[in-house]
């Protein structure tokens, strides 16, 4: 990996987990034990998923009577990005979150092959798109940027020779 491109750090003040529970307060709502293991499980790593890969990492790892139910993920996804916790994006044909508190802004590179999601941060972007908002009179607050292509690995796979009998 270039570490020209590499994402930095960002200081923050409270924890996911504080965070999301000072947001249910100020919408009157409960942390509730199931919310509170969706929080934890989300943050205890930093990939890229959809909601059906949570819904099968969260049947793995919570018994029967323990387990979040469907809809109790897909409402905590949705006010996780109410809350500004975790950014929700397309890429292809389905819709995949991120953390977003507590990580710099950045952008994407996304494989059409493997589905693969490659961040990066240039400041190089940063100066192209404050110039051309300024030559507009734009004020910025934010950009999202996801370049769509094909990764290197499958760029470079080998393919399998086709012989004559495959084809039949």
């Amino acid at each position: 990996m270039n570490h020209e491109y590499s994402l930095g750090a960002v200081q923050v003040s409270l924890t996911p987990q504080e965070r999301f529970e000072e947001y249910l307060r100020s919408k009157k709502m409960r942390f509730t034990q199931e919310r509170r293991a969706l929080v934890d499980h989300v943050f205890s790593q930093h990939e890229h998923f959809d909601a059906n890969t949570l819904l099968e990492e969260v049947a793995e790892k919570f018994d029967r009577k323990s387990r979040p139910s469907r809809a109790t993920v897909y409402r905590t996804l949705n006010e996780l990005v109410e809350a500004g916790l975790l950014r929700k994006f397309n890429v292809g044909s389905r819709d995949v979150y991120e953390h977003d508190y507590g990580y710099p802004q950045h952008d994407h590179l996304h494989c059409k092959k493997c589905e693969k999601l490659i961040e990066f941060q240039s400041d190089a972007l940063v100066e192209l798109r404050d110039r051309v908002a300024q030559d507009y009179g734009f004020r910025v607050t934010g950009h999202r940027l996801i370049i769509t292509g094909v990764c290197n690995e499958c760029r470079t796979a080998k393919r399998r020779e086709r012989r004559r009998h495959d084809l039949l």
